[in-house]
């Protein structure tokens, strides 16, 4: 979270140009500052293209093209990842589809990102995977008039992987439009989401004994047993999204401003395997094939106001209906329904958003219930202090009541214990957050209340048979971290650090984190060939103790919670070199190289390995017309 989005881009990218033709003359070269050439956010948040190289820009070379410090990515790219870092996982207000493990590289609606710009711009992103394959991402976006953008592009990723029955394969597309007019009275946001990940599941290795040996001929990954060999996930979904808003009187700065939203969305989860699995307990059939649909349609009108000395306020009420489901009921041996085929519910609610703006400081109240049935509210108070350009602070409390995930209530499978219907209570989080920008340290302490805390958990404690249940904990959990990070920097060396301290109090053991996480990057940069490149070179030490994990179940995209194996407390290196010209970013990384000097007892869940020693590259390109 940044405290001042643009601020802290304009810092970043003050001494970038870009070369623009005017007219034929190619001698005459008209140079537009990169800060023209705007990305937004549903927020209003607003930041600039940064075509610099750093440490931060080797964090977010990977798939979800962002830092994951935190995550703990599987052996293969564009699988899943474990959470080490427990204040990433999000909760909304409204219920979700469920199926959390599937959704990383899932592009939400807040995750899409609207462009104003001078000149057409794409971003050409490319980089090799395990075996077989390339992920790339590549998007263009153009001004056709000075209020009038438009946005494409297509994430795409396959990868063979280094196991048996581990292929992964997405895509990812996205079209965007902005418009306001010209006296800017209205304004327009609007997208569409194209996207599917399917992924082989191969349910982690058999015999971990026999990789942490890593002898000949396992040392060939291919060559380790894995549980499943013909098991395969796959998520798709499609969603269309318009945010848009009018403003009264175009006269008056103090106009009545009128909002509206629209997002409808259809998505499905699919679990199939053709040779049923003992490991999953008895089954209704030979082979398995689960879909869960889910149908979104989310409306949102409000009115807000502005005053020169008083600040924002707005007012409004939104209507979100959804239909989870299946094509089947579920009978006990009396003919009676023992699991329905369907959750279908409509949540109104009402609330209200106040802003007021000081002279170094902003404050924002954001109240939100529902008015039908459902006990679902929050309550969001944040304030932001600015002393000056070294020192930014940032304190945020959140009251949220909310409705479980559609999967913890409602699933079917043809798998005999994965059928439920259950009635669990609302969940409820208190949470309060202090940042601290400032010259000399950032930091991030969090504390979280959690009341009926809901996790899957399998229920035979073995790893090797697998009844995995949603359940829910009565009691309270209490969970604190604190994040440190510092960028070091002397002569042409830089020390990048970041160090999460986190603790939970937790009677059950059904949230578990790892106490510490650190992540340290000594590196070196320099302009070569006459400062027609610039490079950066260096080392990166990750490493988080040792802990209970929570296991994968593939067969519910979901992490379960387990208690009887540890994973952590291996070391993992990564050698870097990156090298930038003009607006081109050259990357290559030896990843994990430590790997067979520090033994072979690395995992990403209990029977999952993390990865080998890989050495990956590839590019980001800017072009600019």
């Amino acid at each position: 979270m940044q405290l001042n989005n643009s601020s802290t881009s304009s810092n970043l990218i003050q001494n970038d140009t870009v070369g623009v033709f005017k007219g034929r003359d190619v001698n005459n070269i008209e140079k537009p500052p990169i800060d023209l050439y705007k990305i937004f956010t549903l927020q209003k948040d607003t930041t600039y293209l940064d075509t610099t190289l750093s440490i931060q820009k080797e964090y977010k070379f990977n798939l979800l093209r962002k830092d994951i410090f935190g995550l703990l990515p599987f052996a293969n790219e564009g699988h899943t990842y474990n959470t080490l870092q427990y204040s990433l996982v999000e909760k909304g207000v409204m219920p979700n589809m469920g199926f959390t493990g599937k959704h990383f590289n899932y592009l939400e609606a807040n995750d899409i990102k609207y462009y104003n710009v001078p000149t057409p711009l794409s971003d050409l992103y490319f980089k090799t995977v395990m075996e077989q394959g390339q992920s790339l991402d590549a998007f263009l976006t153009v001004n056709t008039k000075p209020n009038l953008n438009f946005s494409i592009a297509y994430k795409g990723l396959r990868s063979i992987g280094k196991y048996i029955n581990n292929i992964s394969s997405s895509g990812n597309f996205r079209f965007t439009t902005s418009y306001f007019t010209k006296d800017k009275r209205y304004t327009l946001n609007a997208h569409f989401a194209g996207q599917d990940i399917l992924n082989q599941e191969n349910g982690g290795i058999v015999d971990t004994a026999v990789f942490e040996l890593s002898e000949p001929p396992f040392n060939e990954r291919e060559r380790l047993d894995v549980y499943f060999n013909d098991a395969t996930s796959l998520l798709k979904g499609n969603r269309f999204f318009v945010d848009h808003s009018f403003k009264l009187n175009k006269e008056n700065p103090n106009s009545l401003i009128f909002y509206h939203q629209f997002n409808h969305e259809y998505k499905f989860f699919n679990f199939e395997q053709k040779t049923i699995s003992e490991r999953f307990g008895n089954s209704y059939s030979i082979g398995v094939n689960n879909k869960t649909r889910y149908n979104h349609l989310y409306n949102k009108i409000g009115v807000g106001f502005t005053t020169k000395n008083y600040g924002e306020m707005s007012f409004f009420i939104d209507d979100n209906a959804y239909n989870y489901f299946y094509k089947s009921i579920v009978f006990d041996s009396s003919g009676n329904t023992l699991v329905p085929n369907a959750i279908n519910d409509r949540i109104n609610s009402i609330g209200g958003n106040y802003t007021y703006f000081g002279s170094n400081f902003k404050a924002n109240l954001l109240i939100s219930n529902a008015i039908t049935s459902q006990a679902v509210s929050n309550i969001q108070a944040t304030i932001n202090y600015k002393l000056n350009e070294d020192y930014q602070f940032q304190f945020q409390y959140q009251k949220l009541n909310t409705l479980p995930n559609l999967n913890y209530t409602l699933y079917q499978s043809g798998y005999v214990d994965y059928n439920w219907s259950n009635h669990f209570n609302n969940e409820k989080r208190n949470q309060f957050q202090l940042l601290a920008n400032t010259k000399w340290i950032n930091l991030d302490a969090q504390f979280t209340i959690l009341n009926d805390y809901l996790y899957f958990d399998n229920v035979t404690n073995d790893i090797a048979k697998l009844t995995v249940k949603p359940f829910q904990n009565p009691n309270t959990i209490t969970f604190t971290s604190v994040k440190a990070s510092k960028d070091i920097k002397f002569w042409k060396f830089g020390l990048d650090n970041t160090v999460l301290y986190q603790n939970v109090v937790n009677a059950d053991n059904t949230l578990n984190v790892p106490q510490f996480v650190t992540r340290n990057s000594l590196y070196f940069s320099e302009h070569v060939f006459k400062k027609a490149m610039f490079i950066q070179t260096g080392v990166i030490f990750n490493y988080f103790t040792a802990y209970y994990a929570n296991d994968y179940n593939p067969l519910l995209g979901e992490f379960y919670v387990q208690n009887e194996r540890k994973i952590g407390a291996f070391p993992m290196f990564d050698f870097f070199i990156n090298a930038k010209v003009r607006q081109a970013r050259l990357f290559l990384k030896a990843e994990h190289f430590n790997s067979s000097m520090t033994g072979y007892n690395f995992y990403s869940a209990p029977n999952y390995p993390y990865r080998d020693f890989i050495v990956r590259f590839g590019i980001v390109w800017n072009f600019f017309s």
